[in-house]
């Protein structure tokens, strides 16, 4: 029997939640008798399978597996992901089409710090597919208004920030506060949860990091453990304002989930050296 349309979208939503992976096919040409038919695919968090859904032919039934299968597989998507494609031959011997939709594990992106930096920072995050959360302990900053893009806004005691935010291996924290010891006493409270966050940044010049990492080894955290924090937060592009700043650590969420090498891509590719080089004198 093929599953619906409801229950396909909320198990889909509700294991990304909770960080498995799932894709749908949806039959959307071919014989009357097979248009209109759904199968799922759930992987949870966990890497079991399961599968829903039957489209009424052994051969439609293994060529959608392995489409959905496939899209699940390709390293290089993220977030939700839809496709069209014909997907092999039902039992008539007629072509079928299928819209495969994937829905992969949810990123989050928490801003610890409601100021000039969180606000291009949150719009960046939600425009890369983060789901945003935004803390401050000034209920006048964490605004709607502010951040209009952000899932939730939280108004947190920086003594124990993350008491409602969940922290997990998809979570990518900025830290970005008004204070040197708002930012220390975060970080220490990252540093020791397990599992921790996927990412740990935080601002601040070469001199500020270096006395946080200075202290952070006198209150016992690893030598190893330093390695974890990407600061000062960002990519090198010689970044000023706000927007720029967070571009500049935008540019880094992706590096860090996407591999690269950071460099500009004229210096990578090096097309005008490789293919007109300058005639010999």
């Amino acid at each position: 029997m093929s599953t619906d349309a409801v229950h396909t979208a909320a198990r889909m939503l509700a294991v990304a939640e909770a960080g498995g992976t799932a894709g749908a096919a949806l039959v959307v040409g071919g014989p009357p008798e097979v248009v209109g038919r759904r199968l799922l695919v759930v992987r949870e968090a966990g890497g079991a399978e399961e599968v829903e859904g039957d489209l009424g032919s052994p051969a439609l039934q293994d060529a959608a597996l392995s489409a959905v299968r496939a899209a699940l597989d390709d390293a290089r998507a993220s977030g939700g992901t839809t496709t069209l494609v014909a997907a092999g031959i039902d039992a008539g011997g007629a072509e079928v089409e299928l819209y495969v939709e994937v829905r992969r594990p949810v990123r989050d992106l928490v801003v610890v710090g409601a100021g000039h930096i969180a606000q291009p920072m949150s719009r960046l995050g939600a425009l890369l597919g983060f789901q945003v959360f935004v803390v401050d302990d000034r209920p006048d900053f964490a605004t709607r208004e502010r951040f209009p893009e952000a899932h939730r806004l939280i108004r947190a005691d920086f003594s124990d920030p993350f008491a409602d935010v969940p922290i997990h291996p998809r979570s990518h924290v900025l830290l970005v506060t008004r204070g040197h010891k708002y930012d220390y006493e975060c970080l220490v409270r990252l540093l020791r949860m397990d599992p921790g966050a996927a990412y740990v940044g935080m601002i601040g010049s070469r001199r500020r990091v270096r006395a946080t990492y200075a202290q952070l080894l006198d209150d016992g955290i690893s030598r190893d453990q330093l390695d974890r924090i990407h600061a000062p937060v960002g990519l090198d592009l010689g970044a000023e304002t706000p927007e720029e700043i967070a571009v500049a650590v935008a540019a880094e969420l992706v590096l860090v989930h996407r591999g690269g090498t950071g460099r500009p891509l004229r210096d990578v590719e090096r097309v005008a050296t490789r293919f007109f080089p300058e005639p010999a004198p």
